[in-house]
């Protein structure tokens, strides 16, 4: 153990970093890259495979796609990862870390679920076919693994600097959560993707090609004139528009995590890690999403909650974190009840797309 120790301050990884030894960071970034390189590597090898020994176009397509059966395993796999990581946090930090960390990944985990609508939404309208929507949701969940770093260092920054910030969290995730509960109409409102802003953006900066290019994002075309010139293809519309939307719900997400705990490392690792399992669990969930009606609503009810709880921080002192993530998972697992109760006749059949 002294060994080790000595090791790590040669590296200079014992030092602090946003309140935790670098080591720690290191390593969760670590088993990071690991998973990535798991999906994108084994998995994306395997459907090569497949895809070469198929005989027809149409099969080539069926084995390049994610079914549910290997969407729902390899959500099981990446939950798994999670819940390990978190009662490795219990262990090394504490009990009330860990506690964080669950209610967290809770949070952030059906939050995320929510982007499953707008995803299919931007899938269908752009006519992503089913085999290169993994594609686009694997360069996506990098972009939003970024985006969401900046975006929970700048939270940090805030909340450290101003006590205040937390008062203005609490309001916002009350007036969303009440938002949702009682315009639920206006928020089930499918977004006009032709109006939106980085729609627009990108198609002032590269003309946009009509039809795909296989894997491609950038494709060359002949202009008027007949000379060569690069175009985005529709799928690199999917994937702007994939990020915008994930900075759209990360306005919620991040004010309703920093209300559970300001602990920038259980912030972020709790964020990624229902993140990284997001693009495997969307297959599955844009076959059966018509089936989790009730989930909304239970949502903003979380929302409510989390919202409620700053104030009652605020005036009586900090919250019993098991309360917090007791409460967090009935409302979520009431909603998943109710939906399943609701719908218990419309069986599984996917989409339509």
């Amino acid at each position: 153990m002294e060994v080790l120790s000595v090791g790590l301050s040669a590296l200079g990884l014992d030092e602090l970093w946003l309140g935790k030894p670098a080591w720690m960071w290191v390593m969760f970034l670590v088993m990071v890259v690991a998973l990535l390189a798991f999906d994108l590597g084994v998995l994306g090898r395997r459907r090569a495979r497949r895809a070469q020994a198929a005989g027809n176009p149409a099969q080539v397509e069926e084995a390049q796609s994610i079914g549910v059966g290997t969407s729902l395993k390899l959500s099981a796999f990446y939950i798994a990862v999670a819940l390990a990581f978190g009662v490795w946090v219990w262990v090394t930090l504490g009990a009330e870390s860990g506690l964080s960390y669950f209610t967290g990944f809770a949070v952030e985990k059906a939050l995320a679920l929510d982007n499953v609508f707008v995803i299919s939404v931007i899938f269908g309208a752009l006519m992503i076919p089913r085999h290169l929507q993994h594609r686009v949701l694997f360069w996506g969940i990098l972009g939003v693994i970024v985006l969401r770093g900046i975006m929970i260092g700048l939270g940090a920054a805030l909340v450290t600097r101003f006590d205040w910030i937390m008062w203005v969290f609490g309001a916002f995730l009350l007036l969303t959560g009440l938002k949702l509960l009682f315009n639920r109409a206006a928020h089930d409102h499918a977004p006009d993707l032709e109006r939106h802003p980085a729609l627009r953006l990108l198609r002032r900066v590269l003309p946009v090609s009509p039809k795909l290019d296989g894997q491609k994002f950038l494709t060359r075309l002949p202009d008027a004139a007949g000379r060569l010139r690069l175009h985005a293809t529709p799928l690199l519309l999917a994937l702007v528009l994939v990020e915008a939307a994930d900075l759209v719900f990360a306005v919620d997400s991040i004010p309703a995590i920093f209300a559970i705990t300001q602990d920038p490392f259980i912030v972020y690792t709790s964020n990624i890690f229902a993140i990284l399992g997001l693009r495997a669990l969307y297959f599955a969930l844009d076959a059966m999403i018509h089936r989790f009606a009730a989930l909304k609503p239970a949502l903003a009810l979380v929302l409510v909650f989390i919202g409620g709880k700053i104030f009652y921080n605020q005036f009586f002192g900090k919250l019993d974190p098991a309360i917090s993530l007791s409460v967090t998972v009935a409302i979520l697992l009431g909603g998943v009840l109710v939906s399943l109760w609701q719908t218990r006749g419309a069986g599984g059949a996917p989409t339509a797309r």
